[in-house]
């Protein structure tokens, strides 16, 4: 399935589209202040606005710190609820109502690459929610481990 995506981090927008998919847009709060570790520029839910297909959707992206989890975003689209969540280095899980649908990548340039769990039998709306909550803040997280022993290794001289 032909997924087109366009993203403007500095602008704060993105447009997921593609024959026969619901349109998802996202887009940052005019005049506020990006942060350059997220593709869309914030993970503050109250700066974002979410659609698809014309109609708003929730969206929480959680704080971003020390655990691969604390990385997550969710989203309620229509009463599905969505939720990307790293699972390796690169990688994101993607479920909806709790069920994997799938792997995702995206180092935050707006190209999104997927793998479909077949068995899911993944929507088009699932594919354009994904590819948008990807691209959008990007896949991946180091595990807590790592993060720590970075941290420790710059406090010492």
């Amino acid at each position: 399935m032909y997924v087109q995506i366009d993203l403007d981090g500095p602008g704060g927008t993105l447009r997921v589209s593609g024959h026969e998919l619901p349109t998802v847009e996202l887009v940052r709060a005019p005049g506020t202040r990006r942060d350059t570790h997220t593709p869309i520029g914030t993970r503050k839910a109250a700066l974002l606005a979410l659609t698809v297909d014309g109609e708003p959707a929730r969206l929480k992206p959680a704080r971003g710190r020390l655990l691969r989890s604390s990385y997550r975003v969710d989203a309620r689209v229509d009463g599905v609820r969505y939720r990307l969540v790293p699972c390796s280095y690169v990688e994101s899980r993607l479920t909806r109502n709790g069920r994997r649908l799938g792997t995702l990548e995206s180092s935050g340039d707006g190209r999104v690459d997927t793998e479909w769990d077949p068995a899911a039998e993944p929507t088009p709306r699932d594919h354009a929610v994904g590819a948008a909550l990807a691209a959008a803040f990007g896949t991946g997280a180091a595990p807590w481990w790592e993060t720590v022993g970075d941290i420790v290794a710059e406090l010492i001289p």
